[in-house]
């Protein structure tokens, strides 16, 4: 089979800072200031072409970090990605540019991506069809709702055609009959052998949309596998999770963040 995505040892840090003033002292100072704050630590996984991959975590687990990393949006710290073809990132606002129209922002994505002139113009009229915007397409971004925008990142993706697709929680905005429309296409894609990358807190899409799942927790890698053995432990673990107070989440979170990496038992 032929690998779509590998990731090796990818590791993401940020600083944080108390205040502005600390931000600062780090930049121009030679002692580091601030906290390291690790988002993802350690992460091995490869993708074979045409895998479609859940990824499941709590809030703060780092699943948007390592979209953003494939996609190629930010750059991780440490470790290697190797990726076979273009990918695409959808997600909320995702690369639109709020003071530009919606049709501005179609032509700036299109150009980008190093389409001509011509192209675009004839992709346009499929963008803006599949996005169902009408009117509002020569509208300021910014003023658009989160599943105005979520529509129109979507429909640019799946129309520039990339060999990787990556949701990251698209479809939690918006109405649901264009939800389900999307996913019609997403199936369309996954019966062309594209690779996708699934990001969605709802458990019955991804257990029926994906193949396989990867689960972040805290910024590694708890398992990685087939769709039904992951999301079984991944519920069995969300009953427990849901009972815990607030004092026992704080500190299993802080559990996690360290080196021990001790699950739930």
């Amino acid at each position: 089979m032929t690998k779509s995505i590998e990731i090796y040892n990818v590791s993401k840090k940020y600083k944080l800072y108390s205040n502005s003033k600390e931000r600062i002292k780090d930049l121009i100072l030679p002692k580091s200031y601030g906290k390291d704050f690790w988002a993802l630590k350690d992460i091995d996984f490869v993708a074979n072409q045409g895998d479609v991959i859940g990824f499941l975590g709590i809030n703060g687990s780092g699943k948007s970090t390592l979209s953003n990393i494939i996609a190629g949006i930010v750059p991780q710290t440490m470790g290697e990605v190797k990726l076979t073809g273009q990918a695409s990132l959808i997600a909320v606002a995702s690369g639109l540019k709020g003071d530009l129209t919606g049709r501005q922002n179609i032509e700036l994505k299109c150009l980008m991506l190093g389409f001509s002139k011509k192209e675009i113009k004839y992709m346009e009229a499929e963008i803006i069809d599949f996005s169902e915007l009408e009117e509002f397409i020569d509208q300021p971004v910014k003023s658009y709702s989160s599943g105005m925008k979520s529509r129109l990142g979507f429909a640019i993706s799946v129309t520039i055609d990339p060999d990787i697709l990556i949701i990251d929680e698209a479809l939690s905005v918006g109405d649901k009959a264009f939800a389900e429309k999307s996913l019609t296409k997403m199936e369309e894609f996954k019966s062309q052998g594209k690779t996708m990358i699934f990001v969605s807190h709802s458990l019955n899409q991804v257990k029926t949309f994906c193949d396989k799942i990867l689960w972040l927790e805290y910024g590694k890698l708890k398992e990685y596998g087939p769709t039904d053995d992951v999301v079984l432990h991944y519920e069995e673990f969300l009953k427990k999770y849901k009972k815990m107070t607030k004092t026992e989440k704080k500190a299993y979170k802080k559990e996690m963040l360290s080196d021990k990496n001790v699950g739930l038992s």
